[in-house]
């Protein structure tokens, strides 16, 4: 059985996330938490995948949380490790922090252009997975864009934006597919969106992921 080193530090890689990313995964794969603070020499030995998960805050929180662990999370990919990023973890995939992407950039869906909204707020957006049209958790997610040629897209925004892609072993996912009922709950204007988990959305991806 495969290893995800999966990383939390409340709120901004949130508690709540890393749960739902476990449920969805579990039990096809299994887990070790590591946190902002240093791990031993060998702790990503017997690990697949790193995966960074969606929260509360900014990007910038990078400087503080994963400063120290960049130079061991570049290696662990260049050795043939896994990243998988969701919502704020897909952000620091991009150049000004983990700098893992070839020729892609990763940006507040937010701002692009055409979007279907302006506010970052938690809210249920439409997506297209695969061929499929699906309804998704949203909390001022990224968009990826650049040349397609260099990545593969599982989903997109209405506007076209990328919003999961792979390149090689690289997964980013901008909204929430490991969302659960009372993440709609905690919202008066979520609470009847409530569709059913979509995390089986989250078990194909890396799935795929780790036939690359």
């Amino acid at each position: 059985m495969k290893t995800i080193a999966l990383f939390l530090h409340q709120p901004k890689c949130s508690v709540q996330s890393g749960n739902g990313i476990i449920k969805a995964l579990h039990p096809s794969y299994k887990f070790k938490i590591f946190t902002k603070h240093e791990v031993e020499d060998n702790f990503f030995d017997d690990v697949d995948m790193v995966c960074f998960p969606g929260g509360v805050g900014d990007s910038d929180s990078w400087n503080y949380l994963l400063k120290s662990h960049r130079s061991r999370i570049r290696e662990f990919i260049d050795r043939g490790g896994y990243y998988l990023g969701v919502c704020m973890g897909a952000y620091w995939a991009a150049s000004d922090y983990f700098d893992i992407l070839n020729d892609t950039k990763v940006e507040q869906y937010i701002v692009r252009p055409n979007t279907d909204t302006r506010r970052p707020h938690a809210k249920q957006m439409k997506i297209t997975w695969g061929n499929k049209l699906e309804e998704l958790f949203f909390y001022d997610g990224c968009a990826m864009f650049g040349d397609e040629s260099k990545y593969d897209v599982v989903a997109r925004y209405s506007n076209g934006d990328a919003m999961a892609i792979m390149q090689n072993r690289i997964g980013l996912i901008g909204c929430h597919p490991e969302a659960e009922q009372h993440w709609y709950n905690e919202y008066s204007w979520m609470r009847k969106r409530w569709i059913g988990s979509k995390g089986y959305l989250l078990l194909d991806f890396v799935n795929k992921m780790m036939e690359k």
